[in-house]
């Protein structure tokens, strides 16, 4: 039961992590969650059968059909004796137990749904014949209807996007003319790039070959397809308006910086496919990932605006109801509906049907109302992480940051503050434990982060909504529109920028299963225990003891780059990217990496502006693949390049960035030296052209002598044993030496180090990507430094490297094992 049953209820807005209404706000202060006044107890009666039925999909997904199916029957059975003995046919039951009793009963009515529902589909996933076909792995002709915009997911360098189709298989034609019909869920991988403009609702015709899926949802198949489709009719006229829409905000934001330019599509309509990687990568370590694609919080801006409007017009509860609904319907196609979305529009839809007939909405009620329609229509959504994020979110600002606002209020806090803190901590620690298992993470700067990102996230979505309903019809007007979205949006941009940048900013955590729990379990004692004053004022002596003893050894490691930094190896994956500092804010960059994100969040952690001269090795596509990314935002004055012209695609790759900036290209003869700064580069090969031999390419790699501040460093690109014999036949062995060596090719099993390499007493030996396993050779693995001399150069970086992150200089050493 709840009382106060006439006060308003909590409105929330501008969410930083989660979803609601729009405003903190209650006709009376409430004591904080557990409080013992008796003032206010949340309505929890549907929380039992939404947990439930959510719980027995999630397990049903796990199961078969037939153990699915049998958990219902248990469940039935046992909700049938209590319900008996609670009407008093077995004689009548004690106090406790029928004031416990229907709540039980409605927990296994919840495990009867859940699981009937889950073993329906589940049947009809394994039908005999679609099965039958995918473990022969068949050929089949198919027809599809497509249910989700195409989604890439980039490839090896070098290679095209896969795109990843989710469709219902209608119909099905095996190579030996049988047939099987529909509907059920596939995957379809698909190359074509034919496929990436389909529409939801889109029905086509394709050729593939079936395999198994992975399990853990309702995907009956995956179809591998290497053609294009074959459209069977157009799709739904909402769809094409929706593509249209959204294809015209993409145009508006055509104009603006790449970084808030490839935000805002995702933040408006969920559109991600030119975001980039580093800003991505900076969202996840600032707990901001939910502001890259559409949520609840998205869906509550937009039907309040439209509240807005309609009040302002006058409107009566009705009217102002059918506007909203009809905004509401608008806005879920426009963006697609997501599972957060969804599960934002099915209490929107609730509560405006109970704003039509003139009752006060219940939040809570709905939100268990929502989650329990939601996961009878579509038990597939009781195992997607956004859908769990969504529901843990809104729960947690209805149930912890009422209470929480108003404890800070009590304490003296301003409300509009306190409202502030209490949101994103409150959807911060319910969520926690999820983001944990999938990410593997902790943030500690995530509250802060969403706090600092709650002024931008309304008006960008606003604008962008705006931009993307005129585009059709006043192109200039959506740019304009576009552009105003893009402030807000440069504001997220900076936040998740600079938070992603302070040391410690995450914590490595257990990921998986066990990680989540683990932290779930840690935040329910948190909760439970801080009810009391004195464990209150225990947790934060320990926070602020924390915080006072690990803050100086901060202040001492200091930021990053350190200070006297000679050299990075960024972690740009499979390939080279190496800086080496000339000057602030200047900095020789050899090689590029595969992927254009990865060298550019490196360089732009490293604050380089200015790039003097790129050196070119050689023009594979793991060292030239990021090429534009040097480029990005920064000017670069000239391009050093082999003379060796292959492979074509890549010098052609590196001949358009220096046309499209401006640089000088050029080669270079052995014995060439620059200078510049603190840096000094010598070209000591290849002596002569290499033909003929395993990797032409690569054995004419240049190989250069670097020095700074000093320091000397040996730059071996991908040079092979035939280059390396090549060197040590034209050069004194005295040329070889060094005080750090980059090791040729990765430590690939390829580039086997010649004793002239590998013994004169290199003291940091860097593998560079050699560190990263998809760098080895396919047949013995990373090759050794040879010497007992020798000591191989360890990078300090997370356990888990994200795009753009750095690899820590040539600043420490430990001996080989």
């Amino acid at each position: 039961m709840t009382t106060r049953r006439n006060a308003a209820a909590p409105r929330l807005g501008g969410l930083p992590a989660g979803d609601g209404p729009e405003r903190l706000v209650d006709a009376a202060p409430e004591p904080p969650v557990g409080a013992a006044t008796g003032e206010t107890v949340p309505d929890l009666r549907l929380a039992g059968l939404a947990v439930a039925a959510w719980l027995a999909a999630l397990a049903g997904l796990h199961l078969t059909a037939a153990a699915t199916a049998a958990l219902a029957a248990v469940a039935a059975g046992l909700a049938a004796l209590v319900a008996v003995h609670l009407l008093g046919v077995l004689g009548r039951p004690a106090a406790p137990v029928r004031r416990h009793g229907w709540a039980v009963v409605a927990v296994l009515i919840g495990v009867l749904c859940g699981a009937s529902a889950t073993a329906a589909r589940l049947a009809v996933r394994d039908a005999a014949p679609v099965r039958a076909l995918v473990h022969e792995r068949a050929m089949a002709t198919v027809e599809l209807v497509v249910r989700d915009d195409p989604r890439p997911v980039r490839g090896a360098a070098g290679r095209p996007a896969t795109l990843l189709v989710r469709a219902d298989l209608e119909r099905l034609t095996a190579r030996d003319g049988g047939r099987v019909a529909g509907p059920v869920r596939a995957l379809v991988l698909a190359t074509d790039p034919a496929w990436r403009g389909l529409l939801p609702g889109q029905r086509v015709g394709a050729q593939g070959r079936l395999t198994a899926p992975r399990g853990g949802d309702l995907t009956a198949a995956v179809l591998t397809v290497t053609g294009p489709p074959t459209p069977h009719g157009p799709p739904p006229w909402l769809q094409r308006a929706a593509g249209t829409l959204r294809a015209g905000l993409q145009r508006a934001c055509e104009p603006l910086p790449d970084e808030p330019g490839g935000l805002l599509p995702g933040l408006v309509v969920g559109d991600t496919s030119r975001l980039s990687p580093a800003v991505e990568a900076d969202f996840r370590a600032t707990g901001m990932t939910h502001l890259n694609a559409v949520s609840g919080s998205n869906v509550a801006i937009v039907v309040g605006a439209v509240l807005l409007l309609a009040r302002w017009a006058r409107a009566g509860p009705r009217a102002a109801a059918v506007a909203c609904a009809l905004a509401l319907i608008g806005f879920v196609i426009l963006v697609r509906p997501s599972p957060s979305v969804v599960r934002a529009a099915t209490m929107g839809a609730i509560g405006l049907a109970a704003l039509a007939a003139g009752r006060p909405r219940a939040a809570l009620p709905a939100l268990c109302a929502a989650v329990t329609v939601l996961v009878l229509v579509d038990p597939e959504l009781a195992g997607d992480a956004g859908f769990a994020l969504s529901v843990l979110a809104t729960a947690g600002l209805l149930l912890l940051a009422p209470g929480w606002r108003d404890a800070l209020r009590r304490r003296g806090v301003p409300v509009g503050l306190a409202e502030a803190l209490a949101v994103p901590a409150a959807a911060q620690l319910t969520c926690g434990p999820v983001v944990a298992g999938i990410s593997g993470t902790v943030s500690l700067v995530a509250v802060p982060a969403n706090l600092l990102a709650v002024p931008a996230i309304a008006p960008a979505t606003v604008l962008g909504v705006a931009a993307a309903v005129v585009s059709p019809v006043w192109p200039a007007g959506a740019e304009f529109a576009a552009w105003l979205a893009s402030w807000p949006a440069r504001w997220l941009v900076t936040v998740a920028g600079h938070g992603a940048g302070l040391p410690a900013g995450t914590l490595p955590w257990p990921g998986g299963v066990t990680g989540a729990l683990l932290l779930a379990g840690l935040t329910v004692a948190l909760l439970l225990a801080t009810r009391r004053p004195l464990v209150r004022r225990l947790v934060a002596v320990c926070a602020v003891a924390v915080v006072l003893g690990t803050l100086p050894v901060r202040l001492l490691a200091g930021g990053w780059p350190p200070p006297g930094w000679v050299v990075v190896a960024c972690a740009v994956g499979q390939g080279d990217a190496l800086v080496l500092p000339v000057a602030a804010g200047r900095a020789v960059v050899v090689d590029a990496g595969p992927d254009p994100a990865g060298v550019d969040g490196c360089l732009r952690r490293l604050g380089v502006r200015e790039v003097p001269l790129l050196v070119v090795s050689h023009f594979h596509a793991d060292h030239v693949g990021g090429v534009a990314g040097v480029f990005r935002g920064r000017r670069v004055a000239g391009v050093l390049t082999p003379q060796w012209p292959e492979p074509a695609f890549g010098a052609y790759q590196v001949r358009g960035a220096a046309l499209g900036g401006a640089a000088g290209l050029r080669t270079a003869p052995v014995g060439w030296r620059w200078r510049a700064g603190g840096v000094e580069l010598v070209l000591l090969g290849p002596p002569y052209p290499v033909r003929g031999s395993r990797s032409d390419p690569n054995n004419n790699s240049l190989v250069l002598a670097a020095t700074v501040a000093g320091v000397r460093i040996l730059l071996l690109g991908d040079a092979e044993t035939e280059e390396q014999r090549a060197l040590r036949e034209a050069l004194p062995s005295g040329a070889f030496r060094a005080d750090v060596l980059k090791v040729a090719h990765h430590g690939s099993a390829w580039c086997r180090m010649l004793p002239s390499f590998s013994t004169h007493r290199q003291p940091g030996a860097d593998g560079a990507c050699e560190r990263q396993s998809t760098c080895e050779s396919p047949r013995t693995g990373p090759a050794r430094v040879r010497g007992s001399s020798a000591r191989r150069k360890t990078a300090r970086r997370s356990p888990r490297p994200r795009a753009g992150q750095l690899s820590r200089p040539s600043l420490t050493t430990t001996p080989p094992p």
